[in-house]
């Protein structure tokens, strides 16, 4: 294949990639925007291995048959509330992969011809393409561990973090330097290997010591880093598309972990350095209100409060995505709008653990777009709202983030229902969410609790609303 081909092939999969991108930020838009970006990465993959590699193909698309048999067996079996923790998983590949190519850049000894300059240009882009990888394989590993629950959620702090932190960056510079000096005299693996450990043990020490309500932040934050370990692949391997990909990839997750900050009052250099998510003791996990002050409700009394409202608002959690209850829940919302009940849904930014977790959910349950509406666009109507029904969530409207100065979720801007007239909580019991904070929203006298199974009390209130 000429090299023309392969470069105007490479523009047109870069402009698909830019197009999926742009489709990806809206909803209605979406369905395209994976569209294009599915049929960049076919032609992309065709251009490389049809045009660029000349040895082992069939080794290659036997590889790749295997990968995607994988992959399309874990797509199907992973429900949707398992999203977060697919998403870490891929991110930890991508840096896998930028170490396995760093490590066989590292190895080529085919760069005699290379002047000085050239030589040191090689050792740098290896050198910090294994750094990235390392950083991302061990922190997004940690992270699924984290949001899968196989370890805990809550942030492990250790003594001098942020020393040990500067000391592991240090060291990572100093090794940076003895690599590029005795690479091209000895090959430079001892120093290579060590920085690899160190970029390891800090990409797992990062991710523990954040706090689960700031997870959102670092399922992003991984995406980003997965991006730049693909554009370091892209100079170690001198593939100008990978470049272009990984840059993509690694500034939209960048610019998506600004907004994600920015969402939730925080600080992106204090979410990495483990600023927030500690919990002060006598304050994080303690009750805020006295069980005798719960009211609870039952599915029928619910179901007439809904029929006699005029505005009625929806905010899904969490436990709706586990309970799968979304498409019932539009059914709800069927029977109210044609009865001339306003039924608008309420999102926050982080609800569900990653990004736009939320609005996919909803979007599977073919809610209509309209509809939905972000935290900063509803904050201010709940005042209006004459019954918000909250299913599953728990700290994205939990008032102790403007009440409770030392709350490990304070600042964190929230949906605020408790301004309506009543609001009815789904929830199984008086448990706490992924922060580990208590919420005093239970406890407040327009509030009501509907205790048990999302799925099966929205059943209830279906068959009640249904007569």
């Amino acid at each position: 294949m000429s090299p023309g081909i392969i470069t105007a092939s490479y523009i047109g999969a870069s402009a698909l990639f830019i197009l999926a991108l742009s489709g990806l930020s809206n909803q209605e838009t979406a369905r395209r925007g994976n569209f294009y970006g599915m049929l960049g990465m076919g032609l992309a993959l065709c251009v490389t291995i049809f045009g660029l590699v000349t040895d082992n193909q069939f080794l290659l698309i036997a590889g790749m048959v295997v990968g995607g048999v994988i992959g399309w067996v874990l797509a199907k079996r992973v429900e949707m509330t398992q999203m977060p923790e697919l998403v870490a998983i891929l991110h930890s590949l991508v840096g896998l992969a930028a170490v396995f190519v760093g490590y066989a850049n590292a190895l080529d000894h085919g760069t005699a011809e290379l002047t000085d300059i050239e030589k040191t240009i090689h050792a740098v882009e290896t050198y910090i393409g294994v750094l990235i990888g390392a950083v991302t394989v061990a922190g997004s590993l940690t992270a699924y561990l984290k949001l899968s629950g196989k370890i805990g959620g809550k942030p492990v702090q250790l003594p001098g973090r942020h020393l040990f932190n500067l000391a592991l960056l240090l060291g990572s510079i100093w090794l940076g330097v003895v690599y590029a000096e005795q690479m091209f005299v000895d090959g430079g693996m001892p120093a290579l290997v060590v920085m690899t450990l160190l970029a390891l043990l800090f990409g797992v020490h990062m991710v523990i010591a954040i706090g689960g309500a700031d997870m959102p932040v670092v399922v992003s934050m991984l995406n980003s880093y997965s991006g730049w370990a693909a554009a370091a692949m892209g100079f170690m391997l001198g593939n100008d598309l990978l470049i272009v990909v990984g840059a993509l990839v690694g500034s939209s997750g960048a610019i998506l972990s600004y907004i994600m900050c920015k969402a939730m009052n925080r600080k992106f250099i204090n979410v990495i350095l483990g600023g927030f998510g500690s919990k002060p003791a006598g304050t994080a996990t303690s009750v805020v209100g006295d069980v005798g002050d719960v009211r609870s409700i039952e599915a029928e009394e619910t179901a007439e409060l809904l029929r006699n409202a005029k505005e009625v608002m929806i905010i899904p959690g969490y436990g709706m995505a586990v309970a799968q209850a979304q498409h019932t829940v539009y059914e709800i919302t069927k029977k109210l709008k044609n009865s001339g009940v306003n039924v608008r849904f309420g999102i926050h930014p982080v609800a569900g653990r990653m990004p736009g977790h939320m609005n996919v959910l909803l979007a599977e349950a073919k809610v209509p777009y309209d509809i939905v509406f972000e935290m900063d666009e509803i904050n201010d109507n709940f005042p209006n709202v004459d019954v918000s029904v909250v299913i599953g969530a728990n700290d994205i409207v939990n008032p102790a983030a403007q009440d409770v100065p030392d709350s490990p979720i304070a600042g964190m801007p929230v949906l605020e229902p408790w301004n309506g007239t009543t609001t009815i909580v789904l929830k199984r019991g008086m448990s706490t969410g992924y922060a580990g904070v208590d919420n005093p929203l239970f406890y407040k006298e327009n509030t009501r609790m509907l205790f048990g199974d999302a799925k099966d009390r929205v059943d209830e209130i279906l068959q009640f609303l249904s007569k």
